[in-house]
Formats: C-alpha cells, structure tokens, sequence
C-alpha cells in the first residue's frame, strides 16, 4: 500500500469538554475532540479495513469503529489535527505489510574464515597457561 487517501468526509467529529483543569473555561469551552471512524463505510482498501478490524486496539469497538479521543491542546483545531494524526498513524500500521526474510546460506568461504578465527582464537587462549619451565 503505497499511499492511501483518508477522506475526511468519512471522519465524524464531535466536540467535548475536556478533563482536567482548565482554568475560567472550564465549564463554558468545549476543546476536546471524539474522532469517530466506520471502517465498514470507508473507502479504504478491503485488506487494510479487515486489518483493522482485525487490531487489538481499545480505541476500535467490536461493531468496527474507531473512537480517538484528543484533549492535549488547548485549541479545538489544534486537537481536530491531533485525532486525524492518531487515526492516519492507526491506519497505517494497519496498512503496513511487512519484508518477507528469506533466510540464506554462508557461503563455504564465509564458513572457512569462521573457523579459522576461532581455532587460531583457541590457540591464543592456550598460550595463556601456566610456564613450565
């Protein structure tokens, strides 16, 4: 998956008061955000959307909908991009596909020098003993 699109009609944002202090607006500003996301209404991909569903992530509910909330910034805007950042990353990691290893062989010259240096490792070791004189 190169690059895939999020369509920001597809994100729902509701605005909520935050917790925690909040000085003279607290009870008059609403600055945190609810991103809710329907993966089953999305545009995304089938493999990436059964990925996702698929996560062992608090922020997915079992009917397949990603809840983030954001409260970090002090601006309601600040804590819109905040959310989208999270759920880009979220769907992301979703979308990520992994290198697939192919183990392979030391060559036989590889293995020779290997042997060697612990052989001749072996004989510095031995001549660490005790002189008999």
């Amino acid at each position: 998956m190169n690059a895939l699109v999020l369509n920001e009609s597809e994100v729902e944002f509701t605005a909520i008061r935050a917790q925690g202090a909040g000085g003279q607006n607290v009870n008059k500003v609403s600055n945190a955000v609810h991103l809710r996301f329907d993966i089953a209404a999305s545009s995304l991909p089938d493999e990436v959307k059964d990925k996702l569903r698929a996560m062992r992530d608090q922020r997915i509910s079992s009917e397949g909908i990603v809840v983030i909330k954001a409260q970090k910034h002090r601006s309601l805007e600040r804590n819109r991009e905040d959310a989208l950042v999270r759920l880009r990353e979220l769907i992301a990691s979703a979308a990520f596909i992994p290198l697939v290893r192919r183990p392979t062989k030391p060559s036989r010259n590889a293995q020779r020098k290997r042997v060697e240096s612990k052989i001749k490792r072996g004989q510095v070791k031995l001549q660490r003993g005790r002189v008999i004189e």
